[in-house]
């Protein structure tokens, strides 16, 4: 990750699935030597078979292709998913995949919720938008309004040497091991200063919201902070109406259209405590929001994967991008100011009286309920998270214990080999071990059909000071 403002980069602003998915798809196509792929959430959909094609297809020319998935967000991938990309020489690996229990998912906190593509070093690609037909407009009413960009510059150099730490085992990543294909420096591309900047749960655990802080902290005239989940901690909370106060224009664009009934209910207990100071408030109802984004003077903008509630604040990790360059935040003011302008409501005010009391109280203490769970939880004994490779065993997700591994801010995990599999491969019979060898030769003759196919391209402001203070009241 970036300590400091590195100059001379280029940000694209990409919304939605139709803007974002062509672009990253066109640039795996055209990969060179190397694709790495991070995301919250891969689904066995339209999106998500494209985006196998194009894996596959990059690592029948050659090329080293990673592809990470979080154990929690991308659930349920099929034998044959997974086995097309492994048997092409895809490396998929999955964070912390857990069993379920009694058919529920436990293993909520501390997801993997980055969202990262970098392209032979060359290019990069940061945002909240996964790889599911959910970001796509033809999906229908749920379709998510969201962003990302497209890096070019020396940054990418900081991103790229960060995905390649996240996706390599420890062992390989040892002095006497390093990869041969150690990350690049890419040329300057543009004026825009940039810093990666990434939460964590070792020594990044409150980096992205210090980094919001001290931009509202020295606004001036104008704040716009889009997020999906809003429900920040009272620092933040704080600076937003401190700079409502002293007559910095602070809007607010939240989800109205919600994707999970307890997105809207969380975020309005706040109203009341921000409208008092002047904040302005509107409700996005077109669809549900997805987008973690905001902008400051004209100048500062950020986007990430990081939302302004407790499980981003506090547990998962995450990614932003953080940019001062007045061409790309006027282009990201534009589109925000057309949400506003075309799409969003601002709620009724507060019920006078009684029922004003009552929605403060209970506001007051569910808010520092909820704020303060995900820190107590993580106080609690735990496992220690883990990366995975996966691999087809006839099941959802099988997982390959000898690639376990260190995922940037976690503790190392050692080889865990599990002595049931190695048995129960030895004791296969001839049959069936001619019998899965010619699944896999079928399933390499389809990835080598899916690369002939897709052999040509297709067409488809805080400064530093500020900053390390927060680090020190933080």
């Amino acid at each position: 990750m970036s300590v400091h403002w590195i100059p001379g980069n280029d940000f694209k602003l990409l919304e939605n699935g139709e803007a974002f998915f062509p672009r990253v798809f066109e640039a795996i196509s055209q990969a060179r030597g190397e694709v790495l792929v991070e995301t919250f959430i891969l689904f066995d959909d339209k999106v998500g078979q494209e985006l196998r094609e194009v894996l596959i297809a990059a690592a029948g020319r050659g090329v080293r292709v990673n592809l990470l998935v979080d154990g929690y967000g991308s659930e349920g991938l099929s034998d044959d998913f997974i086995g097309g990309m492994t048997d092409a020489g895809v490396v998929v690996q999955a964070f912390d995949p857990r069993a379920r229990v009694f058919g529920k998912r436990i293993n909520v906190f501390r997801r993997m919720h980055r969202k990262i593509v970098v392209i032979d070093g060359e290019i990069a690609f940061v945002g909240g938008i996964n790889f599911s037909a959910d970001h796509l407009g033809d999906f229908g009413p749920q379709a998510k309004q969201d962003y990302a960009v497209e890096v070019h510059g020396p940054i990418v150099g900081e991103i790229h040497r960060f995905a390649l730490r996240a996706l390599e085992p420890p062992r390989r990543r040892r002095w006497w091991g390093r990869r041969s294909h150690a990350a690049t420096n890419p040329p300057k591309a543009g004026s825009a200063e940039a810093m990666f900047v990434v939460r964590d749960n070792h020594r990044h655990h409150t980096d992205i919201e210090r980094h919001y802080r001290a931009a509202i902290r020295l606004a001036r005239h104008d704040v716009i902070v889009a997020n999906a989940y809003f429900f920040p901690g009272y620092r933040l909370l704080r600076e937003m109406r401190n700079a409502a106060k002293r007559g910095v224009r602070v809007r607010l664009i939240l989800q109205g259209e919600a994707d999970m009934p307890i997105v809207p209910v969380a975020a309005r207990m706040l109203y009341d405590y921000l409208t008092a100071a002047g904040v302005q408030i509107y409700e996005y109802c077109e669809r549900p929001l997805h987008g973690k984004v905001a902008s400051v003077d004209d100048t500062w903008t950020t986007v990430g994967s990081s939302n302004l509630d407790p499980l981003s604040l506090a547990l998962n990790l995450e990614a932003n991008v953080m940019i001062r360059d007045r061409a790309f935040a006027g282009v990201l003011n534009e589109r925000l100011e057309w949400l506003i302008d075309n799409h969003c409501r601002q709620p009724e005010a507060a019920p006078p009286g009684s029922r004003k009391l009552r929605r403060l109280f209970f506001g007051v203490f569910v808010y520092h309920f909820l704020r303060l769970y995900p820190s107590w939880s993580g106080w609690l004994p735990a496992h220690q998270p883990r990366l995975q490779a996966l691999r087809p065993k006839g099941d959802v997700i099988a997982t390959d214990s000898e690639s376990s591994g260190k995922v940037e801010g976690e503790e190392e995990v050692p080889a865990d080999p599990n002595p049931e599999d190695a048995g129960s491969a030895q004791s296969q019979d001839p049959q069936s071990r001619q019998s899965r060898s010619q699944e896999a030769a079928s399933r390499r003759a389809q990835s080598q059909d899916v690369a002939a196919r897709h052999a040509q391209p297709r067409d488809a402001i805080p400064h530093d000071a500020e900053v390390r203070n927060e680090r020190k009241t933080a």
